[in-house]
């Protein structure tokens, strides 16, 4: 019998909000009270820092923080730093995800490496397969987390706003945790029409090099968000097995 994963629209909301919303349902799936439940929203404009950030990642001072509006936060998900922000789908997979751990030669933070990074792959998976009903050939990067746009494979796609270097342009960022208890926090965030100039203010994911993108610029009109926040939640209960149930939380 398929599971049922609960998927919540909460709409635009704070950062620290969602962060302090995603433990409380993740006590509430650990103990059984809740079903896994996927939230998708918004955030004001934020940067947040992951476990391995380095300051030196982040471009504007205070000053200009202040005036464009963003928040910055240290978080316990894995990773650097990425934005967040209006125009971007975000979303925080609360998932049953294994066995508690309970050996002390176990890392007490994570789950095996494998089924850790397996989890990571699901979530490609699931963007890539929501770009491509869009017409988007998207794909994963060795080495490198998160979902990308190779110019070689999009050869008819307007990419003349990043370097003509065919490297792969993101798209897609991926952070998590999956905390001692087996259960996930943190996620995805895949960049519809946001606001790209905020990028500028980061290295995102401190990657030297390489540029971010969004479905706005690729394809002409922009997708509803409405439209892509329907097919990621049907790739999602795909890709993990879940028969998707909206509600309100």
């Amino acid at each position: 019998m398929t599971s049922i994963c609960q998927v919540h629209l909460l709409g635009i909301i704070p950062y620290k909000d969602a962060w302090d919303l995603q433990n409380r349902l993740a006590g509430e799936v650990y103990a059984g009270n809740r079903s896994p439940t996927l939230l998708l929203l918004e955030h004001p404009h934020t940067y947040t820092f992951g476990r391995s950030g380095e300051a030196r990642n982040l471009l504007w001072d205070e000053t200009e923080l202040a005036e464009r509006g963003i928040e910055v936060h240290w978080v316990d998900r894995g990773g650097d730093v990425t934005y967040h922000g209006p125009g971007q789908i975000v979303g925080y997979p609360i998932l049953p995800l294994g066995t508690p751990q309970t050996s002390p030669d176990q890392d007490s933070n994570h789950l095996p490496q494998a089924d850790y990074i397996g989890y990571l792959r699901k979530l490609e998976a699931t963007i890539i397969s929501t770009l491509l009903d869009f017409g988007l050939q998207a794909e994963q990067q060795p080495g490198m987390t998160g979902v990308w746009i190779n110019p070689a494979s999009n050869p008819d796609l307007p990419l003349e706003k990043h370097p003509a270097d065919q490297r792969p342009i993101k798209i897609a960022s991926i952070g998590v945790k999956v905390d001692s208890h087996g259960v996930s926090r943190h996620g995805f965030s895949l960049n519809v029409n946001p606001d790209m100039s905020y990028w500028q203010g980061i290295i995102a994911c401190g990657l030297e090099g390489y540029g971010e993108t969004s479905l706005a610029e690729l394809i002409t009109p922009a997708p509803q968000e409405e439209n892509v926040i329907e097919r990621l939640v049907n790739a999602f209960g795909g890709q993990f097995h879940y028969r998707m149930l909206i509600k309100t939380l």
